[in-house]
């Protein structure tokens, strides 16, 4: 098998999932760090000594150490990193959002075809144990069909002043959880898409520009609706899903042992039948590193990878048109999208 040569641009927070699952993945090799932060590429060394490290990421780009990058830098540079990386031959791995409009999706997609390099967002919610029961639950037909489909994330807490809470940098309360929680919808309901609303609320945190609470609602083409809800003024939580279907329902309820920071474990599965039973379904085990090694097979043969870069782009185009739509306070917006 020929070795794949990783270089992670920029390693901030999930840097060292990166860092293992690369490590960790037959195939892949990481050669390369890049940040400009001292510290930060000492704490890659410690789990990758070999490496060599970059204060430029361009000097790393430029190097000939990498074959393929992933990128971790703040959402409003995902597309000039992927345009440069793209642009010196090198395939790309971007953490989410894909970009911060669907025109600077579009433009990257080409460039990929026509550089016929690999282009693909690490949608990692997908992997995540209470995702994959869900989605097995639905597809074998155990609530019948899904006509309201309701997402959740939040609290009630002062949001952080880093990058995630600044508009301009994340894209927003919509893109910063929508990019996990509308992937995960639009992998769930294959209906083409009707319509979206976006709402905007600015009530209380005003150290931050992003939105106190933020709900997005799809409309499908068969009447089905799904939304979804990132709320930093949630007294009481809604569960982190609320499923139903014509024939039952799904509900995933933060795990109580999260404390006041649940949003990184797994919900609570259960199914409610219409009988009036409910049973708590244990959640899967997960596969490590299943997105990495699906980056392998493709590289290495060809295989479709089960994350594509159209459905990333697709996620984007929902976010646009809800922020859209919550300029005129929820009008519906038709989205550009390719499925």
């Amino acid at each position: 098998m020929k070795i794949i040569r990783v270089g992670l641009l920029a390693y901030g927070a999930i840097g060292d999932q990166h860092n293992l699952a690369v490590s960790a993945t037959e195939g892949l090799l990481l050669t390369a760090v890049a940040d400009t932060n001292p510290d930060r590429l000492g704490a890659a060394k410690e789990l990758a000594p070999d490496i060599t490290t970059f204060t430029d990421s361009t000097a790393m780009l430029d190097s000939g150490l990498i074959d393929l990058v992933v990128i971790s830098t703040p959402p409003n540079s995902h597309y000039s990193w992927a345009k440069e990386s793209l642009n010196r031959g090198i395939h790309v791995i971007l953490e989410k959002p894909m970009a911060l409009t669907v025109e600077q999706c579009d433009e990257l997609i080409a460039l990929a075809a026509t550089k016929n390099l690999l282009l693909v967002v690490y949608q990692n919610r997908r992997f995540d144990a209470d995702f994959i029961i869900m989605k097995k639950l639905i597809d074998d037909g155990v609530i019948g069909e899904i006509f309201s489909y309701e997402s959740f994330v939040g609290g009630y807490s002062e949001p952080c002043s880093y990058w995630h809470s600044d508009v301009e940098v994340s894209g927003g309360a919509i893109f910063d959880w929508g990019s996990h929680f509308i992937d995960q919808i639009l992998a769930l309901m294959p209906e083409k898409v009707d319509a979206v609303s976006g709402i905007n609320q600015k009530r209380i945190w005003n150290h931050v520009t992003n939105a106190d609470h933020a709900d997005v609602t799809i409309t499908f083409a068969d009447g089905a609706r799904a939304t979804f809800t990132n709320s930093d003024l949630a007294a009481a939580r809604k569960p982190k899903f609320y499923v139903l279907g014509t024939t039952g329902a799904i509900v995933g309820n933060w795990d109580p042992v999260a404390g006041t920071a649940p949003a990184d474990l797994p919900a609570v599965i259960s199914v409610h039948r219409a009988d009036g039973s409910v049973e708590v379904i244990p959640n899967s085990t997960v596969t490590s590193y299943e997105f990495h090694q699906s980056v392998v097979s493709y590289l290495t043969n060809g295989t479709p990878m089960n994350i594509t870069t159209n459905q990333s782009r697709d996620v984007v185009a929902i976010m646009q048109a809800a922020e859209e739509s919550a300029l005129s306070n929820g009008h519906p917006v038709k989205p550009s999208l390719l499925r």
